[in-house]
């Protein structure tokens, strides 16, 4: 699995959202304390940034629509998305934040 150097874990405020890109992917990190979840910047419902949303709980919320996606599994927690969107894998490495886009084996 490799890892890409994606911003510093302060780059990211606590209980918030920023947009990166991975190999030309749009992700969207989101922090809690020190732990950093990553899932796929487009909405399965609406294909617009979900990076640009808020954060609640333990879900980042569509700005457009409404839906909110589970930061553990990208699985939407209510209407109108109906699919999930990708999760990637995070590691923290000092205060690097690294993100692979690789499937677990």
């Amino acid at each position: 699995m490799t890892f890409e150097k994606v911003c510093k874990l302060g780059d990211i405020p606590d209980g918030g959202v920023i947009a990166v890109e991975v190999e030309d992917t749009p992700v969207a990190l989101v922090r809690k304390g020190q732990e950093v979840f990553a899932l796929h910047d487009v909405c399965s419902h609406a294909e617009v940034a979900l990076s640009e949303g808020d954060v609640y709980d333990e879900t980042l919320e569509c700005w457009l629509h409404g839906s909110c996606f589970d930061l553990r599994t990208g699985k939407p927690t209510g209407p109108p998305a109906t699919r999930p969107v990708p999760v990637y894998q995070v590691k923290i490495d000092g205060d690097d934040v690294l993100v692979s886009l690789s499937k677990e084996s």
